[in-house]
């Protein structure tokens, strides 16, 4: 008997709607499926914050707003984990870009996606960035541990081998035992993050304080999992050791305890002002 957990073998599609002609197998998976929870907690809890008194927000503007940040994340994700991940490839073949079906996104680039929305739908609405981004980052790591437990389900983006008690031999990917590194990062990136936050924006602070933390919190947790995640094999590590995802997540930190310092810093000037 083996002395590490046995990976519990889920089959990723629900079920299947059929092929369809040059589309292929039509299918409802659950990768897709903790995305749409998220998606519908989030809404929740984002109108819940909109029907506050002085919120800023009606629940006409959560809704266009979602759906917007639905297609930053998704667009911004894939042309990231091209650029990011696949530039030699998307070099060789550009229409790989819009190759969905092969897979394929990354954080980072849906962060970045995200970005945009939030200063282009703010200037649209009078809002400002830091306080757009404020009211969305307590909704994004119920979506990113959504999306660790789907990758969990689908046995990728697994960890480095190792010996701990609760390791896994992972489906496709060898014979060792591995950290089950996407249960790392729903519990950090996800319930952790989500605890937070939620309990720091419950505190009076300076408007763009939340989503500094959140910067902060998600790039300082992803820079630790990635010690225990398995590296891309196409990629090598920078000098040695740290990684693609190391090194995306390092401007996070920088750029949120900058904009939390200043935020502070401002305030405080107020008050003695």
């Amino acid at each position: 008997m083996s002395q590490y957990l046995e990976f519990p073998v889920i089959d990723p599609i629900i079920f299947s709607l059929g092929e369809v002609p040059g589309l292929g197998e039509i299918a409802v998976r659950w990768y897709g499926l903790m995305y749409l929870i998220a998606f519908v907690i989030a809404m929740y809890i984002a109108n819940r914050q909109a029907a506050k008194p002085d919120s800023g927000w009606t629940k006409e503007q959560v809704s266009d707003f979602l759906f917007y940040g639905f297609l930053g994340v998704v667009l911004g994700g894939r042309i990231g984990y091209v650029l990011f991940y696949q530039f030699a490839h998307f070099i060789d073949n550009p229409l790989y870009l819009f190759k969905i079906n092969d897979g394929g996104m990354s954080f980072h680039g849906g962060f970045l996606g995200v970005v945009v929305v939030l200063w282009w739908y703010g200037k649209s609405q009078g809002k400002r960035f830091l306080q757009m981004a404020d009211f969305v980052a307590p909704l994004i790591p119920l979506g990113l541990g959504a999306g660790r437990i789907g990758n969990f389900i689908n046995a990728e983006l697994w960890g480095r081998t190792t010996d701990v008690p609760w390791a896994m031999v992972f489906p496709g990917a060898g014979d060792l035992p591995r950290h089950p590194s996407q249960l790392y990062e729903f519990f950090l990136e996800g319930l952790v993050l989500f605890a937070i936050l939620i309990w720091f924006s419950r505190y009076k602070r300076p408007v763009g304080a939340v989503g500094a933390l959140f910067c902060i919190g998600y790039g300082g947790f992803r820079f630790i999992v990635e010690y225990f995640r398995q590296p891309d094999d196409h990629l090598e590590l920078f000098f040695g050791w740290i990684s693609m995802g190391q090194i995306l997540s390092l401007p996070m930190v920088i750029v949120g305890c900058t904009v939390m310092a200043l935020v502070y810093r401002q305030q405080k000037r107020a008050q003695e002002a």
